[in-house]
């Protein structure tokens, strides 16, 4: 049995669960395919940030026709996600694979620190001005990692998007639709570069993460509260990176 039709129910749930916090999921679609059998940097990482954008772009959409988008401070975050995404894909291809696994292992542990702390920014009451100058640095520095590593970067674009002024509901939201951005540059970029496609697995992982994700948006649209979310991924994203980093860059 070839362990990647594994991959699709598995995902189904990811992208349940992650819709309902602003996320694509990348930080779990990529290990759990390298680890079923893909090769990191070619077969994962562009799979997993497709698997990405279909998730938070399902997800945009649902929380677009129930207005909990806020455009003005989004597009700031996701046009300089999008420019500098593929300086990432090019670092990506001059790095060895055990460097890119640590380099997304030490993110995907600081985004877990992060969920797992419960840290919630005040509501600021940041200018236009201060809320484009945000969005133009955080920006820069996420989309560059969402090259390099195959990350849209929403467990810290959510807390940024709470510091610039957002409520919760609204910044889960919004950072659906940044996400959307920057994971598809960096897609794109890897798709044009070094990806090796498998078709069918491509195809069904696709179905399963849009069906969950229409579901997950459309709970947490309604009346869901993702904080005990947050803390279940929180540690399991806190073992994905200590087991990447054992496994597969100290052996």
């Amino acid at each position: 049995m070839n362990h990647l039709y594994l991959a699709p129910p598995i995902f189904f749930a990811i992208a349940f669960l992650f819709s309902m916090l602003g996320m694509g999921g990348s930080q779990l679609y990529i290990p759990i395919l390298f680890w079923l059998g893909m090769d990191f940097k070619r077969e994962a990482i562009p799979l997993g940030m497709l698997l990405n954008v279909a998730n938070s772009l399902s997800a945009t959409i649902t929380y677009l026709r129930k207005k909990l988008i806020d455009l003005r401070v989004a597009l700031p975050f996701a046009i300089t996600m999008v420019i500098f995404a593929p300086l990432g894909t090019l670092i990506n291809l001059r790095l060895s694979t055990p460097r890119v696994i640590l380099a997304f292992a030490i993110f995907t542990g600081g985004a877990a620190i992060l969920m797992l702390s419960g840290f919630q920014p005040k509501k600021g009451e940041m200018t236009g001005r201060e809320r484009i100058a945000l969005g133009i640095i955080a920006g820069s520095v996420l989309g560059f990692f969402a090259g390099l590593i195959g990350r849209g970067g929403g467990s810290f674009i959510v807390p940024l998007l709470s510091l610039s002024g957002l409520n919760p509901k609204s910044a889960v939201a919004t950072s659906a639709l940044v996400v959307t951005f920057s994971g598809s540059s960096s897609f794109i970029s890897h798709l044009l570069t070094a990806a090796t496609p498998r078709p069918l697995i491509w195809v069904l992982s696709l179905i399963a993460v849009i069906l969950g994700s229409q579901l997950g948006s459309r709970i947490m649209a309604h009346r869901m509260k993702p904080k005990g979310v947050r803390r279940l991924f929180g540690i399991t994203l806190l073992g994905i990176a200590i087991l990447l980093i054992v496994k597969d860059v100290i052996h």
